[in-house]
């Protein structure tokens, strides 16, 4: 399971994240995305702990708490959606059906 932490400061750093996090148990990996193109950090974040309760009790302690000038949005991390594979119609260029 991974945490994820929404409206974070663009000045946050691995360090500071993981010393918040490791107030509630051992931290095993931060990821901070960056934008491709800018190379600018996202305002997300992932926080993998060690166990489901150190993850649970981060989210309990931190979701909607204030840092750094921002109210965070801490939760379960959902699982990353497959975007390899058929169109479907729902998403991307219609021009194709349009035309036929």
């Amino acid at each position: 399971m991974s945490v994820y932490v929404g409206n974070l400061s663009y000045e946050v750093t691995q360090d500071a994240l993981n010393n918040v996090f490791a107030e509630y148990g051992s931290v095993r990996r931060v990821q901070l995305p960056t934008d491709r193109e800018t190379g600018r950090l996202r305002g997300f974040a992932f926080v993998e702990m060690s166990s489901d309760a150190e993850e649970l009790a981060a989210i309990e302690a931190l979701d909607g708490a204030e840092w750094m000038g921002r109210d965070l949005k801490v939760n379960k991390a959902k699982p990353k959606e497959d975007r390899s594979g058929s169109f479907d119609g729902r998403r991307g260029n219609n021009s194709f059906r349009s035309r036929y």
